[in-house]
């Protein structure tokens, strides 16, 4: 009874954060409008885009004869592409991500979920549908907003590191995964695979404190892992700086190696940086803009 009633308060205090979270991700995700939306292109749909040039192919039925007749030239009157995508978000819940390096610096949990409802909120906006991995299916409007925001807050930390949830993802679909990546990369493997599989392309975003990009450690230090299961200890720590930098350089590496042979993009996305730049990133990688 005591564990319910532990895990109750986590949620509940969790919960009282992120009304001021939502207003925080609306506020970034307005900073990176850029006044056209990123999925504005040519496509099936009733609204008017604009005009191009005609090609070589193009169905006379196509020609819009009456701005064609105002030039010398034949132009084609292009419709925007209203197809709307389903995108889902995995915000690693695990304890590693609990970690920040100074208190001053926002937890890498903090900006996952910042970064998530950011890019919920333009994608929303644009007619997506989006959802977590694992929590329902992916919806559109300003309701399904609200879901997000609540089923964040009934995700309290578990083990000591995440493994993506790839359950819920549509064929064809799109992803976004929000995490370290420092546990096992077994998971990571696999849910990269299956999503493959069902022809899901997406975002892998490595999100990482810069005390686990500089390891500023040396002598006598016990490295503890968030969740307490894991401990290490040394006199000299500053002697495991080379092969620790040169470990994680292997894990970007890999990674990075995973997302390409998935069709996926990745990049790493530290604490100490602006929440918008990596916003951007996301939603242009999304958008096919890398």
């Amino acid at each position: 009874m005591s564990e319910v009633a532990d895990l109750r308060a986590r949620a509940e205090a969790l919960g009282q954060s992120l009304p001021p979270l939502l207003a925080e991700a609306e506020h970034l995700a307005a900073t990176v409008i850029l006044g056209e939306h990123g999925r504005r292109r040519a496509g099936m749909g009733d609204d008017f885009w604009q005009y191009r040039p005609a090609h070589p192919g193009d169905p006379a039925r196509s020609v819009d004869w009456r701005r064609s007749a105002r030039s010398d030239a034949h132009f084609v009157r292009e419709r925007e592409w209203q197809a709307a995508q389903s995108v889902m978000l995995w915000v690693d819940p695990s304890r590693s991500m609990t970690f920040t390096g100074d208190a001053g610096r926002v937890s890498k949990a903090d900006r996952a979920r910042l970064l998530a409802l950011a890019l919920a909120v333009l994608l929303l906006r644009g007619g997506e549908r989006v959802g977590l991995a694992g929590q329902g299916v992916p919806r559109s409007g300003r309701a399904q907003m609200l879901r997000l925001v609540e089923r964040l807050s009934l995700v309290p930390p578990d083990a000591d590191y995440g493994v993506p949830e790839e359950d819920g993802l549509v064929q064809n679909g799109r992803a976004v995964f929000l995490s370290d990546f420092l546990g096992s990369m077994t998971g990571v493997e696999a849910a990269l695979a299956r999503a493959a599989d069902r022809g899901v392309r997406g975002v892998l975003c490595q999100v990482l404190d810069p005390a686990e990009e500089e390891f500023p450690f040396d002598g006598r230090t016990i490295f503890v892992s968030m969740g307490g299961s894991l401990t290490h200890e040394t006199q000299a720590a500053g002697d495991l700086r080379g092969r620790y930098l040169a470990r994680l350089a292997e894990r970007k590496d890999r990674l990075a190696e995973l997302a390409r042979l998935s069709g996926w993009v990745y990049q790493t996305h530290h604490t100490g940086q602006t929440a918008q730049s990596a916003l951007l990133w996301a939603y242009q990688a999304l958008e096919g803009g890398r």
